[in-house]
């Protein structure tokens, strides 16, 4: 559904985007993770034919954005950082004019917008003036814009940014089915818990090109080395950390708990269990800690941002 091939965007002598390359299936969500200036809006303006790529190739529902923009337009959804809504008109009057330019008939406009409305909410708000909604409302009736025409492939910006946790919560709901309805999506988001519920692929872009890309249990396992493992024990550790040195090393502890890595954990864990048992202490729980996409993301940021530093490279 979305195809990009080293794609690249110069300003000048300015390189905005670097050799990008993207795959996204129907049916799949990928997270474009960055920093502020990265490159993510630009790769979303040349994936929607609003900017010419400098170089390389992209393709959006089999459309090729720089030959066929009129198509790639017609087949993709998308939702802007800045929305651009008219805000003197009403809701429905707003959406009934997006409708005609889709080429969608008046039954099927109103069928639509009626249908979106109500998944996200806004039923009570048909009347109102664009200009009285809450930034949230706005949000929630630019994403509704996005999926008026039913496309096969949504370019989402910050989908879910200045809304309450239930808002939130239903555009995730929906980004969810829809994928599941072989849609392909390109969601851009510094919620990277969202990131972490909703992709299946995960690209960081840092200084205009792909620095780290796969899904989120790739990235971790990138930077984990051994898997971090966590005991709690009943009642307090009354110095289990030195009881058990000869076995693990412990990186972090706390009044009834302590962490460490452990290459061999079938070896390992059921010697530890053992040792604590024989102290006369009792196990509570022993699992491993899972990393978040949010410690993931910093830890490739600042590997990059290290190696940069030791090549003296200033992109």
């Amino acid at each position: 559904m979305i195809e990009a091939f080293e794609l690249c965007k110069t300003y000048d002598d300015f390189l905005a985007v670097e050799s990008v390359s993207l795959n996204v299936p129907a049916g799949t969500v990928l997270a474009l993770l960055g920093p502020n200036g990265a490159g993510k809006t630009t790769t979303v303006r040349m994936l929607t034919s609003i900017l010419a790529p400098t170089s390389g190739w992209a393709r959006v529902a089999g459309y090729d954005v720089t030959r066929q923009p009129e198509q790639v337009r017609a087949h993709v959804g998308v939702l802007t950082e800045q929305h651009g809504l008219y805000e003197r008109m009403r809701a429905l009057e707003y959406l009934d004019f997006f409708g005609r330019v889709y080429g969608l008939d008046s039954n099927e406009r109103k069928r639509r917008a009626l249908s979106l409305m109500e998944r996200f909410g806004l039923e009570d708000a048909l009347t109102k003036r664009l200009g009285e909604f809450s930034k949230g409302m706005k949000q929630k009736l630019a994403l509704t814009r996005a999926m008026l025409h039913n496309p096969p492939v949504l370019l989402l910006d910050e989908p879910t940014s200045a809304m309450d946790p239930q808002s939130a919560r239903l555009v995730r709901d929906a980004v969810i089915e829809l994928q599941r309805d072989s849609r392909a999506f390109l969601i851009t988001t510094h919620n990277l818990a969202e990131a972490q519920e909703l992709a299946h692929q995960i690209a960081i872009i840092r200084h205009g090109h792909i620095i780290a890309a796969g899904s989120f249990e790739t990235l971790a396992q990138r930077i984990d080395g051994d898997p971090l493992m966590e005991l709690r024990i009943v009642g307090e550790m009354n110095g289990l950390a030195n009881d058990v040195a000869d076995l693990i090393k412990v990186e972090d502890s706390g009044k009834d708990w302590l962490r460490y890595r452990v290459h061999e954990p079938k070896v390992i864990n059921p010697a530890l269990i053992k040792r604590v048992t024989e102290l006369g202490l009792q196990v509570l729980t022993l699992a491993p800690m899972s990393r978040t996409l949010e410690e993931v993301y910093l830890q490739i940021i600042h590997e990059d941002e290290t190696k940069e530093a030791m090549n003296g490279d200033h992109r």
